[in-house]
């Protein structure tokens, strides 16, 4: 390596000494053979994971309705991955996530890094096409950041707990909800997490500061695959999904980083510029403000604007009965004109009902059913679809129903998919503000009869929104 002289005065008796710091190797423009068989290996493998090959994409992509655009369309298009085994599908149509996708294409990537070492021997290097499959991997890194950012500025992904899950048992959760329900009680803290998924989505789109955003991703996103591990998450798959492309970004800098900051020694950046005509650098700005104008912008607006209508698309938009939210005491409760009285450990006796402000009435008993699992992020349009509420929640068999108002009827569905058959018909009435009385039949087509009696609670939650934090509550 060649040396630089530089004099430097040490001292009055050792000016003359001269110190002989190294120069800062020249990267040389031709690779070595383990390099240019690497790059290969992971230009096939990464090309297959971050550019939609899959029909089934494209299926979704032209059945938009770009006039009628709902985010829920961008997300999908946001979270594509490659899949070739079978597995239950989620609301676009294809399957989830799996490990064994990840190696068909291992596979591919080893047997076309082969057949391309041999066709193509006497290559000196592919800086250019480094650098196109850098930019790849850093628009489908920032999309895939900029989906969940949204969902998390507005805090939607995980939402403040329904009525019915304050007036669930702690141990009536299982670990996917508790966290869900946990991130939920802090908005705020929530926003700040999609403020940092969007602050390094927004550094990956500049060639200059993509090392910057894909080191922000590590620990971040990190921080979410051991979470989906640790509380049975569905999305560890995608979140080292993520990872991967990060790590693989943070490469071309990292060395040179370490050698920098650690070893503290002279680094030079490296200096490749793709070079560009006049028409193609045209054509680059408008296909990049295409790109933020729609992952950015719009899906923005549209997130925002879901939003500030629904709060949350986790939980149903149809209103329920007017004037009858808040937790009732079952006063009463009758099977076949029988009384049977309270009971903790009966399966058929009522022990308390929630009505929500969506329709949606929660019953608690000790009547047991498979829970329902949501451990992915869907978003669903139809109130029938949504299960977030009662998605890994034991304890409470929760009903969405409709109003007859002209003939005072409830009609209830249990949104447990395991009971489809888990109807009832009850006639209501409403003698005054806190008393409910609900008669007809059960999904066993026996007579029942019910005196709820609203319960007058209060919510450390509601209590803290309403009166801030620092100030002294009573409940």
């Amino acid at each position: 390596m060649a040396t630089a002289e530089i004099s430097l005065p040490v001292s009055k008796k050792k000016a003359s000494e001269k110190v002989y710091v190294p120069e800062p190797s020249v990267p040389t423009s031709d690779w070595n053979g383990w390099e240019k068989t690497a790059f290969r290996f992971f230009f096939i493998y990464f090309f297959i994971q971050a550019v939609p090959l899959d029909w089934k994409y494209f299926r979704n992509l032209f059945s938009i309705n770009w006039l009628d655009l709902h985010f829920r369309d961008i997300f999908y298009l946001s979270r594509y991955t490659p899949q070739y085994f079978a597995t239950p599908e989620n609301a676009t149509g294809w399957g989830l996530n799996s490990f064994a996708d990840w190696g068909v294409v291992l596979v591919i990537a080893v047997i076309g890094a082969v057949i391309w070492s041999t066709v193509d021997r006497n290559r000196k290097e592919y800086n250019q096409l480094y650098y196109w499959l850098r930019v790849i991997l850093r628009y489908r890194l920032a999309i895939g950041l900029i989906a969940y950012a949204f969902l998390k500025i507005y805090p939607m992904q995980s939402p403040i707990p329904s009525l019915s899950n304050l007036n669930t048992h702690y141990g009536d959760f299982n670990a996917w909800k508790i966290f869900s329900l946990t991130l939920g009680i802090v908005p705020d803290y929530q926003s700040f997490l999609g403020l940092v998924e969007l602050l390094a989505a927004g550094l990956l789109f500049f060639r200059k500061t993509a090392s910057i955003g894909a080191f922000l991703v590590l620990p971040f996103t990190g921080n979410v695959f051991m979470s989906n591990l640790a509380y049975e998450g569905g999305e560890y798959v995608y979140s080292f999904y993520l990872i991967t492309i990060a790590l693989f970004l943070f490469a071309y800098d990292g060395k040179r980083l370490f050698t920098l900051l650690t070893l503290e020694q002279p680094t030079l950046p490296n200096r490749f510029h793709p070079k560009f005509t006049d028409q193609q650098k045209s054509a680059r700005l408008v296909l990049k403000s295409a790109f933020v104008f729609v992952f950015v912008m719009l899906y923005g607006y549209k997130t925002y604007a879901v939003y500030h209508k629904e709060g949350s698309y986790h939980f149903p938009k149809t209103a329920g009965l007017p004037g009858a939210t808040g937790l009732y005491n079952v006063k009463e409760f009758r099977v076949n004109n029988q009384v049977l009285p309270y009971s903790v450990t009966d399966p058929i006796r009522w022990q308390d009902v929630v009505f929500e402000k969506w329709a949606t009435i929660s019953i608690r008993s000790n009547q047991k059913a498979p829970l329902e699992a949501a451990k992915t992020e869907e978003i669903f349009l139809n109130d029938q679809d949504r299960h977030y509420e009662e998605a890994g929640s034991g304890g409470r068999q929760y009903y969405s129903y409709q109003v007859d108002a002209a003939n005072q009827t409830l009609i209830l569905q249990n949104k447990n998919q395991n009971r489809p058959n888990d109807k009832l018909t009850l006639e209501y009435e409403r003698p005054n503000a806190n008393q409910i009385i609900l008669s007809g039949t059960n999904e066993k087509k026996e007579p029942v009869y019910v005196v709820l009696e609203k319960i007058n609670k209060k919510y450390l939650l509601e209590e803290v929104e309403r009166e801030g934090r620092q100030k002294p509550m009573k409940l």
